[in-house]
């Protein structure tokens, strides 16, 4: 049985996902405030958070940092904001996935399903090896020539999904549906940001690429030098 936390400070609204969700089989609990919402991150421990950004006490996007700087716990971010720069700079900032309001209880289940089959799938292999590059997703550690690399959690998500497919070219549509979790279309820059900064981080740039190479007007794949 998984568990679920629900942060939202509606008394109805809060009630009314908890019921639901235990319904079908959930462990759930729930807090209206941010500062209840982080402690009972810790001392329960959930599988997923469903978090509402608009807190009594905190911004929900300030409590996600600071959810973030204790737990990979999936985060499923609740908003009325549905504008998509809003979106990217929350999934950025550490979100799994988001939900606007108002949804519908079947839709959260859902985003909850997905969520947990993702978490149950960093279960597999510990290891990715490409050249001098290393990356571990079970413990998010990646590592070139045997040197630790400082990455966002979204730079490191790419990094690992094209490391998963080495060799392949991968569209930036794809990206944004697998590692951002944004709708298909729109929204190439946030790609090219990133891909940008990884690049940096990598050694190398666009022009004289090493590890990731764009095939124009197709995509970018990961390669052994």
């Amino acid at each position: 049985m998984a568990s679920i936390l629900v942060i939202e400070d509606d008394p109805r609204i809060r009630r009314s996902v908890a019921e639901r969700l235990a319904e079908h089989g959930y462990d759930v609990e729930s807090a209206g405030t941010g500062i209840a919402g982080l402690e009972l991150v810790t001392s329960a421990t959930p599988d997923v958070v469903v978090l509402d950004l608009g807190l009594p006490d905190l911004d929900g996007a300030e409590l996600l940092h600071m959810l973030r700087a204790i737990s990979d716990v999936p985060v499923i971010v609740a908003t009325a904001r549905d504008e998509e720069a809003s979106m990217v700079r929350l999934l950025d900032a550490g979100a799994d996935d988001y939900v606007v309001k108002p949804y519908s209880a079947a839709q959260l289940e859902a985003r909850i399903r997905a969520v947990l089959r993702r978490s149950a799938g960093d279960e597999g292999p510990t290891l990715v090896t490409i050249g001098g590059l290393e990356i571990d997703p079970s413990a998010r550690e990646a590592k070139l020539q045997g040197v630790p690399l400082s990455l966002s959690r979204k730079e490191f998500d790419l990094l690992v999904y094209l490391a998963e497919r080495p060799g392949q070219v991968v569209s930036k549509r794809e990206l944004l549906a697998e590692v951002w979790r944004l709708p298909y279309g729109g929204a190439d820059k946030t790609v090219d940001v990133h891909l940008s900064w990884l690049r940096k981080k990598l050694g190398e740039s666009a022009a004289s690429p090493r590890y990731l190479h764009t095939v124009r007007g197709v995509g970018v794949k990961l390669v052994e030098p």
